[in-house]
């Protein structure tokens, strides 16, 4: 099922990918900081997918897990929803939001309490083919809009 063969596009699809070919997936309220995490998601942004996958194997901070995770997962979705080849396909959009942050109170001495946040994150990863991804580059190069 290609681009244009959809019948209703979501407006987060929209936003990420527009009207060209690829697939993305996302991991919602995962607890780990987004600081944390975007240490590692700036390391596979730009980067083909079995780079991608091999570096965060052996990478050792704890959010690469997660993120090992919703780039398989987006590599599925391209391949059973678009059709697209495993081999081409590059991690064209990754970025983390912070979610919702959860408050704990730690005792302290005399009486008192300190705060501790527990951040969240909203980790996004997005692949397409590396055609689409290098037209995108030299269109953006040349100073036109992509």
């Amino acid at each position: 099922m290609s681009v244009t063969e959809r019948r209703r596009t979501s407006a987060r699809r929209e936003s990420l990918l527009g009207d060209q070919p690829g697939a993305f997936a996302s991991a919602r309220f995962v607890r780990i900081t987004p600081m944390k995490a975007r240490r590692v998601v700036d390391m596979v942004r730009g980067l083909p997918v079995d780079e991608a996958l091999a570096l965060l194997q052996f990478a050792p901070q704890a959010a690469s897990e997660t993120v090992y995770k919703v780039l398989e997962s987006a590599v599925a979705n391209a391949e059973t929803t678009e059709g697209l080849d495993t081999g081409d396909l590059v991690v064209s959009v990754a970025q983390v939001d912070e979610g919702p942050t959860m408050k704990r109170w730690r005792p302290r001495a005399q009486g008192r309490a300190t705060r501790i946040n527990k951040r969240t994150s909203h980790i996004t990863l997005a692949v397409q083919p590396a055609e689409v991804v290098a037209v995108k580059k030299a269109t953006t190069k040349n100073g036109k809009s992509a």
